[in-house]
């Protein structure tokens, strides 16, 4: 068939021939249900792409969108592929320099904007296009635009054969990474990736006849790559909420019969603690997955005993997959605190200065595998290499794994700080911590310190109507549990804690916090 040619990337196309009718997406848009079948979004696509074609756009250029979590984003996702276009979700909660650095990298020949963002981009894309020219396309809020005449026009535009030489391992998609420990990095992730990591998570997590309810960033690994590009692949069904709201995502669990839902621990407290939760029924779901960070214990048991609701732990990175590891729901509450086993086509070692450690030894998390990105992308056009000499990603997780080869992390790399001469990794307090009463969220760093060289200070949010923490009670709790020399130093109440979009700690943004609060407060030394 002329469609396929020796092209891979039309993936639209082709679960449009084998499920034309079947519901591809479900969109929320201003309380609008609006439904797309495969055959319905591969036109919507094919408009797209041939439109970018006309203006230009070649294989290996860069196209950009810079929208909430919309049908756009996956149409313009799709329409790239289609002509061989790399596609580049931007973060529109970035500041404008943030911003005017992710353009400067990835220099895109056409950028996508949602019109409430568009001053937000003007701002950021000055000195870029005095280097390049760049295409806009707007997405008008009430749906008269630029972009939804591209969408809605003649069906002469509707049939679009790909460029035959676009190869396999061509880049795909660039995504930024959350950058907790530094400015954030273009990662390079090739067709051959996402199909690597399809089938892993086939084998693994999903199903063609699932639902997956998406409220994860489309711009960020978790909500495009986890399950769904790999649920389209398949044939299932995923459901795009714009924003996240507690309420209205019970609701759509339990009204859209969802079977599969994907989130960080911080969502699952909000949906446990919403005013819907009692009187919501969730029966339809298999199984949710937690990632990101941590997913506390009384957050696992809470699901299981008012839900009947099972967890499945995981662990991935932009970099890689991002399906690795796997924990399954009936080992959820036996290895509490595991990411589980490496996923099928995933090799991983546990590493010390290049010897490989055996059974609950720490070290430094590798891995290999086909799933694994091509490199980082540079504004000069070139990748930079992820991997080493004998093809292992450094992840700078520390883990180790147990005899049952259950893999847990143990801490960052970047993270450790060294007080009088040991080594501390701040998520095992943080893992400890969390499991006392009252605390909602908290996070370890080091700072410096005139007897130890550095000592950590823990930042915690208490659960909400908690009056006179504990402070004492707490840390005698951890005194218990771990050594002396992992004890915090100082402990301070936070109404926050700085975080990203995927629900992870700035380390960096606390460390000053917390510096500063050192600096113009007298805190009792623990």
């Amino acid at each position: 068939m002329e469609i396929f040619g020796a092209n891979l990337t039309d993936l639209v196309a082709r679960r449009a021939i084998y499920s034309p009718n079947r519901t591809a997406f479900v969109d929320f848009r201003k309380d609008k249900r609006c439904e797309y079948s495969f055959k319905d979004f591969d036109l919507r696509a094919s408009k797209l792409a041939s439109s970018l074609f006309d203006a230009g756009v070649s294989p290996g250029d860069r196209v950009a969108i810079l929208a909430d979590n919309g049908i756009e984003q996956l149409e313009c996702c799709f329409a790239s592929w289609k002509v061989g276009a790399i596609h580049v979700p931007l973060n529109w909660r970035s500041s404008v320099n943030e911003l005017q650095y992710f353009l400067q990298i990835t220099t895109p020949k056409t950028i996508v904007v949602q019109e409430r963002f568009k001053d937000l981009l003007d701002k950021a894309a000055g000195p870029v296009r005095g280097s390049h020219k760049m295409q806009v396309i707007t997405i008008g809020e009430s749906g008269g635009c630029e972009y939804y005449s591209i969408i809605t026009g003649s069906r002469e535009r509707a049939s679009f054969s790909p460029p035959a030489d676009t190869h396999p391992r061509d880049t795909a998609v660039i995504l930024f990474t959350g950058g907790t420990t530094g400015r954030p990095k273009a990662v390079c992730i090739s067709h051959e990736n996402i199909a690597w990591n399809t089938l892993n998570t086939a084998i693994h997590d999903i199903k063609e006849d699932d639902r997956f309810l998406n409220v994860l960033p489309l711009f960020h690994t978790g909500g495009l790559l986890v399950y769904t590009v790999p649920l389209f692949i398949l044939g299932g069904t995923t459901v795009l909420l714009r924003n996240f709201d507690a309420g209205v995502t019970l609701k759509k669990l339990e009204e859209e019969k969802i079977t599969v839902f994907l989130s960080v621990p911080t969502i699952y407290r909000l949906l446990s603690e919403c005013a819907d939760w009692e009187a919501a029924e969730l029966d339809n779901l298999r199984f949710c997955t937690s990632g990101g960070a941590a997913l506390p214990l009384d957050l696992i048991r809470r699901y299981e005993q008012e839900k009947g609701i099972c967890f499945k732990q995981g662990f991935g990175m932009t970099e890689f997959g991002p399906g690795v590891f796997a924990l399954s729901p009936q080992d959820a509450q036996r290895k509490a605190g595991s990411i589980g086993r490496p996923n099928f086509f995933v090799q991983s070692r546990i590493d010390n200065e290049g010897q490989e450690h055996r059974e609950n030894q720490e070290g430094e998390l590798f891995l290999k595998g086909p799933s694994c990105c091509s490199g980082y992308f540079t504004p000069g056009g070139q990748k930079l290499e992820a991997v080493d000499e004998d093809g292992w990603f450094h992840t700078g997780d520390i883990a180790r794994h147990d005899k049952e080869g259950f893999y847990y992390i143990v801490g960052r790399k970047k993270d450790m700080f060294i007080s009088g001469g040991e080594n501390v990794y701040p998520y095992e307090i943080e893992e400890v911590a969390l499991s006392y009463e009252g605390v909602r969220y908290c996070a370890v760093v080091g700072l410096p310190d005139n007897q130890w060289g550095e000592a950590g200070h823990l930042a915690l949010v208490p659960e909400e109507h908690t009056e006179n923490f504990d402070i004492d009670g707490m840390l005698n709790y951890l005194r218990q549990r771990l050594a002396r020399y992992k004890i915090p130093k100082q402990v301070y109440i936070l109404p926050e804690l700085p975080m990203t979009a995927a629900g992870k700690v700035l380390k960096e943004e606390l460390r000053l916090q917390l510096e500063m609060m050192r600096a113009n407060a007298d805190y009792q030394d623990h």
